[in-house]
């Protein structure tokens, strides 16, 4: 066990299936009084366990988690709704804090004071009515009034064009006016450590998580959320593999097409994930090739017991 000063923290950002929660776990397990705090957009929900990667049962007994299960899949939550939820963590205590970041706009939301806009429910629901006409129509708009922020969204990702839509429409700004804008990047008393794979062996393990995913029992946990709620959420419908299997379980596809699109789709978030993390020059980057504990817990664990 290696001791660490009171508030230290350290947050581990790498693409999905690249190792951060086995990199945390290590960390967190030797550094007396750590915690962990999962930055991640879809572990925020109740039940979708499998398809997020989720910490397990006993990893959870064994470290304090934060920012797990906060809400329904059924229900409606934003940023803002997980900033006001793990702030008071950050904030309010003493323990070291293992950052796992998966979601770049929420780590550097929770660390540089990022501000989400404000929400337009009935400019929202009037979106949400002509994206089921032409969401294709909506896009364009998008690129008339906001081209920086049409270009980060993909085409067909409705829930992020109605969304940037109805803040340029309700606030009279441009989206992309409230950040990412993260061409700026302050100081942070938070260590920044990235991992770093090579891109086809990352792709291999996307694969692998993904028959993992499969074998534990993804396609029982979407149909029991579907039982239970009915119907996801906007957001939450959206999440890698849950999106897949809902299609599959209402015939649109067989599960082995399922099984190739979630994977096509995760290594394309990959990707993503890596080209926004590149940008931060705060982050120092650790290759790792094979075992990403072996390769990267000692720098994260040296990382975290050093006083900002």
């Amino acid at each position: 066990m290696t001791d660490a000063p009171a508030g230290t923290r350290v947050a581990i950002v790498a693409p999905t299936a690249a190792g951060k929660s086995e990199v945390a776990m290590a960390v967190a397990t030797a550094v007396p009084s750590a915690e962990i705090v999962a930055v991640d957009s879809m572990q925020v929900y109740a039940g979708m366990d499998i398809g997020t990667a989720k910490p397990t049962a006993a990893d959870r007994a064994a470290v304090v988690h934060h920012g797990l299960d906060l809400v329904d899949p059924s229900a409606r939550f934003t940023l803002a709704d997980y900033l006001d939820a793990t702030r008071p963590v950050m904030s309010g205590g003493t323990q070291p804090l293992v950052l796992v970041a998966g979601t770049g706009l929420y780590l550097n939301a929770l660390l540089d004071g990022l501000e989400p806009p404000g929400e337009w429910p009935d400019i929202r629901a009037e979106l949400e009515r002509r994206a089921d006409d032409d969401l294709g129509a909506l896009a364009r708009e998008l690129a008339d009034v906001d081209p920086t922020a049409a270009r980060r969204i993909e085409p067909g990702n409705r829930r992020r064009i109605v969304r940037a839509l109805e803040v340029c429409l309700g606030s009279g700004r441009p989206f992309s006016s409230f950040g990412p804008g993260l061409d700026r990047y302050p100081t942070s008393d938070v260590a920044l450590v990235g991992l770093r794979w090579d891109r086809s062996a990352l792709a291999e393990r996307i694969a692998r998580r993904v028959d993992q995913m499969i074998a534990a029992g993804l396609v029982d946990e979407v149909a029991a959320l579907i039982e239970l709620h009915g119907e996801l959420s906007p957001t939450a419908g959206q999440a890698l593999g849950y999106k897949e299997i809902v299609e599959h379980l209402r015939g649109g596809t067989t599960l082995d097409d399922a099984v190739k699109r979630i994977v096509v789709r995760t290594r394309q978030f990959a990707v993503r994930q890596e080209r926004w993390y590149r940008r931060d020059p705060r982050i120092r980057w650790i290759d790792v090739d094979a075992d990403p504990v072996a390769a990267a817990a000692p720098s994260v664990t040296q990382a975290l017991i050093v006083a900002q």
